[in-house]
């Protein structure tokens, strides 16, 4: 099989994840939970895997870095944290729905600064339109549907002048573009451990600016005597017992990252959507939707397949050993905004792992069900 849906979830991932997940599962038990040698490997472990994190996203504290069980966790966390009914908050117009369902439970006035599909200009200005009086801002760093990265730092300063907290959907660049957390100054910042992070599905990383309101609470292993939770971080909001196995594999993930860079992934990603973008028909019957500016693109790729069904498209790929997504990718504002929200994409998405003859593969297999 050619996987291709590592915008999902990293399928193939350094045999150093997998082994850490199996040896802390016979090694490791609750960390806080106790003084004996296997509740502090697990102390230890937990605290490797903050510090890494904090290095990796410019976070001045460990204690910044909380765990969740995926970014949608942590987003609903930062949302709930500065959000109430009826208050107007500002999104991007490429939102995952881990974004856009939140706000819309909670009732919130959203306020879409929508752009056109790779034009990070018009998005920097469609966020300066709408920033005064809003209470917050949401927005992600990179599309998950187009691998489009968003201009995160310019719509951070206009945030900043404004006054208005941000909130950064990492999902999507953790582990290939950079993120400078200090220095962008937001509020939040959420991000998966399953998808460039390496880890295992079942965890995920909420950078934090203040401690903000808990969505669980429970037990923490700290201030046991007080009914509410604790005020600081992390404990504030890591109610109940952690995924120690989970986290186990996470840090190795992020160590391999160390070692091979983020700026080298980002780099072989790109090449093979190159690869795979140069291979495909010429002939108008494969549409793409490439960035003119390699820059601001990762390594994720949309096309639509002749008058093909999407779905139907995917599922003869999946026939070829081509895995891919297609459908609306759970970012239907994305594709409103691209305008490919009644016929959706397939999305092949590329990484570290993929080599340049998966890539090519790839594109035979796309002329093959074309005909």
């Amino acid at each position: 099989m050619i996987y291709l849906d590592s915008a999902a979830t990293t399928l193939q991932k350094p045999a150093s994840v997998a082994y850490a997940v199996a040896e802390a599962m016979r090694t490791m038990s609750s960390p806080g939970r106790g003084g004996y040698e296997s509740a502090m490997l697990a102390a230890d472990t937990v605290l490797d895997c903050r510090t890494a994190l904090a290095d990796m996203f410019c976070v001045k504290r460990p204690e910044q870095v909380v765990f969740t069980s995926s970014a949608t966790h942590g987003l609903n966390i930062a949302i709930r944290s500065l959000i109430g009914p009826g208050d107007r908050v500002v999104i991007s117009g490429y939102e995952h729905n881990a974004v856009w369902r939140p706000l819309w439970g909670l009732g919130a006035d959203i306020r879409v600064a929508a752009s056109p599909l790779f034009r990070p200009e018009e998005a920097i200005r469609a966020f300066r339109e709408r920033l005064p009086g809003a209470k917050a801002a949401v927005c992600t760093q990179v599309s998950n549907v187009f691998g489009y990265i968003l201009p995160v730092e310019e719509i951070a300063a206009l945030c900043r002048r404004e006054g208005v907290p941000l909130i950064v959907d990492a999902s999507q660049g953790a582990g290939a573009v950079g993120l400078d957390f200090d220095g962008l100054g937001c509020a939040w910042a959420a991000m998966p451990g399953h998808k460039g992070l390496l880890g295992p599905q079942g965890t995920g990383v909420l950078l934090c600016r203040e401690p903000g309101e808990p969505l669980l609470r429970g037990g923490t292993g700290s201030m046991s005597a007080e009914p509410d939770m604790p005020d600081v971080l992390p404990d504030r909001l890591e109610a109940g017992t952690h995924n120690v196995p989970g986290i186990a594999g996470l840090l190795a993930g992020v160590r391999w990252l160390e070692r091979e860079t983020c700026p080298a992934v980002l780099a072989h990603e790109r090449e093979l959507l190159e690869a795979f973008s140069n291979a495909l028909p010429r002939d108008g019957r494969v549409r793409q939707f490439r960035a003119p500016d390699k820059d601001i693109q990762t390594g994720v790729l949309s096309v639509q397949i002749g008058d093909m069904d999407c779905e139907e498209a995917a599922a003869r790929l999946g026939e070829k050993g081509v895995a891919v997504r297609a459908g609306l990718h759970c970012a239907p504002l994305a594709h409103k905004t691209a305008g490919t929200l009644e016929r959706g994409t397939v999305r092949f998405s590329f990484s570290p792992f993929n080599t340049y003859r998966e890539a090519v593969a790839a594109a035979e297999a796309v002329k093959d069900i074309l005909g």
